[in-house]
């Protein structure tokens, strides 16, 4: 089913919102968008994954009249405290280590733009991690790499399989796009 008339871009190099974007049946081309990834430390958390979307999007200049393009950040937070990509291992694990049999919020911010118009929208999932041991999380950082995901994780993954308790909200923006809310937002794109 096609959501929307225009030919849809994807301003994203993650594999995670090219395999949801197909998933949801959606012909898209990758655009290649090199953005700086800074934003206001004074920004509440909440406001950090649109305003970066909108960064994101801005850096494309060659918008065609037929073009929509989709760009999207998601984060994690921890009462607060934004838990971004980690670096490397020992960042990670430190991560892990923090989220660990706690609750925290994944909120992605996407951004929808054609040559005209600009929408941006949010999502957030709570995420519940039972406590994982140091065992779990070492085998985790050094099996699966997730240097690419903000938190440190994937829920997709191993981790997600065995240390998760529960979530409250959209399992697929927790792996960062809120497709439920993409695809509403589509059909609106006329």
């Amino acid at each position: 089913m096609k959501l929307t008339p225009y030919k849809i871009l994807l301003g994203s190099n993650s594999p995670r919102r090219k395999e949801l974007l197909k998933k949801m049946d959606v012909k898209f081309k990758t655009v290649r968008l090199k953005a700086d990834e800074s934003y206001p430390e004074i920004l509440p958390a909440g406001e950090i994954p649109e305003y970066l979307a909108l960064k994101k999007s801005l850096v494309y200049e060659d918008m065609k009249k037929s073009e929509l393009l989709i760009t999207a950040d998601t984060i994690v937070s921890l009462k607060g405290m934004i838990l971004g990509k980690p670096k490397n291992k020992t960042q990670a694990k430190e991560m892990l280590k923090l989220l660990s049999g706690r609750k925290h919020l994944v909120i992605t911010g996407v951004c929808l733009r054609t040559k005209k118009d600009i929408l941006t929208f949010s999502d957030v999932s709570e995420v519940y991690f039972k406590k994982l041991s140091d065992k779990e999380i070492k085998y985790y950082v050094e099996t699966y790499k997730p240097f690419d995901k903000a938190g440190g994780y994937g829920i997709q993954e191993w981790i997600g399989l065995v240390g998760i308790e529960k979530i409250k909200g959209s399992f697929y923006n927790i792996m960062g796009l809120p497709t439920e809310k993409l695809a509403e937002y589509l059909k609106e794109c006329k």
